[in-house]
């Protein structure tokens, strides 16, 4: 990809969305211009989490004018990411295209852990060297991020379900703090919390705390004299005696109390409290960098020949025991094929796309090699995959179902005509090199016209490779019955 003089990261927060903007200077970013609307999607999420109305059209707003101060950016240096709200929100599908339309670039719905492991990367970005293992805590709006990572490495990455608006909303739904829910709340962050404690517990020696809801804290427990620096213990305990005192969110008076926290202050505290306890944290400094930042820098780092996708798909080749000879042989022949049968002017991201899809075709064999489509299919749709979104992995997964077998399975899914040459490039490069060798092929050629494929192949080798010849005659079929010409021409 072109490097790009400035980079933009819109983060879709179930508490707040934000836009960061940033420019490039050599390896540093240098953060420009912010903008924050406190939209609070979790509060707008109903008991059967569909998303109301209200909330949908307070977001859209807000995207409105972020569009404005995004409008002379180029696609390509623009990401949007959304997190737990959206991923919950079963009228997501709905609401993500208008949204899409307003903003004027594409939104990106991220995994618990890939949330995570950019948030780390924000983090450590802001940070001095060190030798030491950090713990970093970041509490949203609907889910609270757990990582544990040494310099830029994450080496441990957890999203668990709780979020200091969606808590707020469950446990204090009026406001009123009362010894009950305030130990209801705490008690039921604990419980999601036993299920990281082993394996985080003793594992780090400095801790972190990013996002609004720590430095919100922070900046209480040292406005009111509870803390002479960052969050601890003990402050904490001040604050929570201050808030039964108080009984009520609004009757809370704290210096240092911004009135836009006020209403999910509760949640949120309960949330930092349990997490004190139950990893026996002692202090907690707050981080400047967060989710936007990491945002950028993985979106720089794919600037750079450092995109964290090709070392996911590398992994995975190795993890799966992938036949790094055959998928190179596909590889290179559906990017080939796709070439051709996109004509003019070549889209390197989505032959970058069906690279992945070639390299990663069978990982499912090491499942099992009957169906083994099918195995890669779901593993590519559920599996954690850093830098990927979610988007992205039902696409490979789309891709690498397409790979063989009957088509009909595909009804409807194959609409788009990008995704039709991504699919019939793969399919037809896993079909010539059914053999799996290095055995030279006949020069290959081809066009697509919108509703029918040519390709071109030479007719001597076809006489001489029968099984290929009648598979392609059987492909034919296949393509027309989603409605899609596939001729051979011999050339």
């Amino acid at each position: 990809m072109r490097q790009q003089p400035v980079l933009a990261a819109v983060d879709l927060g179930s508490n707040s969305f934000r836009l960061q903007i940033a420019r490039v200077e050599g390896d540093q970013l240098y953060m420009l211009d912010g903008l924050r609307e406190p939209v609070r999607l979790a509060a707008g999420l109903t008991p059967d989490k569909f998303l109301d109305a209200e909330t949908q059209q307070r977001a859209l707003a807000a995207l409105g004018r972020f569009a404005e101060r995004l409008r002379d950016l180029p696609r390509e240096a623009v990401r949007v990411v959304g997190t737990n709200a959206l991923r919950v929100a079963k009228n997501a599908p709905d609401f993500i295209p208008q949204a899409e339309h307003i903003l004027g670039f594409p939104i990106e719905i991220i995994a618990g852990r890939e949330e995570a492991r950019l948030i780390y990367l924000g983090v450590a970005h802001g940070l001095p060297p060190s030798k030491h293992n950090r713990l970093v805590v970041d509490i949203g709006g609907g889910s609270t991020e757990f990582i544990i990572g040494n310099g830029l490495v994450p080496l441990k990455l957890e999203s668990l379900y709780m979020g200091c608006v969606s808590y707020s909303k469950h446990f204090f739904p009026d406001g009123k703090i009362t010894k009950q829910n305030l130990k209801q709340a705490e008690l039921a962050a604990r419980n999601e919390l036993q299920t990281i404690v082993a394996d985080y517990q003793g594992h780090w020696q400095q801790a972190l705390g990013s996002s609004g809801t720590a430095r919100a804290i922070a900046e209480l427990l040292e406005a009111n004299g509870y803390s002479n620096g960052g969050i601890t213990r003990d402050g904490l305990d001040q604050l929570r005696a201050r808030l039964l005192d108080a009984g009520d969110v609004q009757k809370l008076e704290l210096q240092g109390l911004r009135q836009d926290r006020t209403p999910i202050l509760a949640g949120g505290f309960a949330i930092l409290y349990a997490a004190f306890c139950e990893l026996n944290i002692t202090h907690m400094d707050a981080a400047l960098g967060a989710l936007r930042e990491g945002v950028l820098y993985d979106l720089w780092g794919r600037f750079h020949n450092n995109d964290v996708r090709d070392v996911t798909v590398q992994q995975f080749m190795q993890r799966y025991h992938v036949d790094a000879k055959q998928a190179g042989r596909v590889t290179k022949l559906a990017q080939t094929l796709a070439r051709h049968f996109f004509g003019g002017e070549i889209n390197e991201t989505l032959l970058r796309l069906l690279g992945w899809a070639a390299c990663l075709h069978e990982i499912g064999i090491s499942v099992a090699h009957s169906g083994y489509h099918k195995h890669t299919a779901y593993i590519l749709a559920n599996a954690d995959m850093p830098g990927f979104s979610k988007k992205e992995q039902v696409r490979l997964s789309m891709l690498t179902l397409a790979q063989r077998g009957n088509l009909g399975k595909l009804q409807g899914q194959l609409n788009n005509p990008e995704d039709q040459i991504l699919a019939m490039s793969l399919r037809l490069a896993v079909l010539f090199y059914r053999n799996r060798s290095d055995a030279s092929l006949p020069a290959l050629g081809g066009r697509f016209s919108g509703t029918k494929f040519h390709l071109a192949i030479d007719p001597g080798w076809l006489a001489q490779n029968p099984l290929t010849e009648t598979t392609l005659l059987d492909e034919v079929k296949q393509w027309k019955a989603l409605g899609i010409g596939l001729q051979i021409i011999e050339d």
